[in-house]
């Protein structure tokens, strides 16, 4: 990775391209070029053959200056970088501090590609790479451009163990601010793999970055807890903080309990009761008692 200093004082992990995959995208270039100059060559051959053999000259030369000369530095110019060997190969022409490409990059690295891949079938361009730290022709050297590797295999990240359930919401009010990321890093780093180290290493480790978390923060851990729960129980911690500045307070908030619902008691099914019928007289006068209002509707 290259560590390319930008003028905000913020460094860039470019990857740069090495000889091989450039090679390879060169020779796809070529081929493309080439061809299409054999086939314009072979077209205007015949469209020249009332001429006399010094116009015959001049538009060979101008063919070959603009098929092999002109259509690359156009492509660069248009594509930002990206020919189609290097959108094949995954590479991509860059200014020195990562921004894209202008014309004036792409002319100066077209002007020195006829000298270095063209008339020395490029063996200036190789020699350039090979002794370039950063694997640069002498074009990138005098344009001030890079090659990159623009698709780089992903890396899984591997998640942070969870702290033990008893430490959880233990250090809510430590002070985390001190703490630098590359201490972060370390930390983040042995705990997705304490569990591929020796025990003892891995015990000599924790204890070191515990103690250099509480150098930082200031505020010792409580008593008898392992190094290792200790840093989970950190992590846990800023995890926590950054998802609630990146997401609100709604990320953390408690949710409020919900009222259960009051029982409702199970009707009851009374068994019929067989009444015997009783004569009463017709005749017979029958006192009927008013009947008070009691509030319900009678049934339909």
């Amino acid at each position: 990775m290259s560590d390319l200093v930008t003028g905000d004082a913020v460094v860039l992990g470019l990857r740069p391209a090495r000889l091989p995959s450039r090679a390879l995208a060169i020779l796809l270039d070529l081929v493309v070029y080439v061809a299409g100059y054999v086939l314009i060559s072979v077209g205007l051959l015949f469209a020249t053959a009332s001429l006399d053999p010094a116009a015959r000259a001049a538009v060979s030369v101008a063919s070959f200056v603009l098929v092999l000369v002109g259509v690359p530095i156009a492509v660069e110019t248009l594509t930002h970088g990206r020919s189609l060997g290097k959108l094949a190969c995954g590479l991509r022409v860059v200014r020195e501090d990562g921004g894209p490409i202008r014309f004036r990059h792409a002319l100066v690295r077209g002007a020195l590609g006829v000298v270095e891949l063209l008339m020395t079938f490029g063996a200036v361009a190789c020699i350039a790479s090979l002794v370039s730290e950063r694997g640069r022709r002498l074009g990138d050297v005098f344009g001030g451009t890079l090659v990159i590797r623009e698709r780089v295999p992903g890396v899984r990240v591997m998640p942070v163990p969870a702290p033990p359930p008893w430490l959880a919401g233990r250090f809510t009010g430590l002070d985390l601010s001190a703490v630098p990321d590359g201490l972060w890093l370390a930390v983040r780093q042995y705990l997705t793999r304490m569990n591929q180290l020796d025990p003892h290493t891995s015990a000599v480790m924790a204890a070191r970055l515990a103690d250099d978390l509480v150098a930082r923060t200031g505020t010792p851990p409580p008593a008898g807890v392992p190094a290792a729960a200790f840093l989970m129980a950190v992590v846990h911690e800023r995890q926590s903080r950054d998802a609630a500045r990146a997401f609100g307070a709604a990320a953390t908030a408690p949710v409020a309990p919900v009222a259960p619902l009051p029982r409702v008691a199970a009707p009851v099914h009374v068994a019929p009761v067989h009444v015997p019928p009783v004569d009463v007289p017709v005749d017979a006068p029958v006192d009927v008692a008013p009947v008070r209002g009691t509030g319900f509707a009678p049934p339909a």
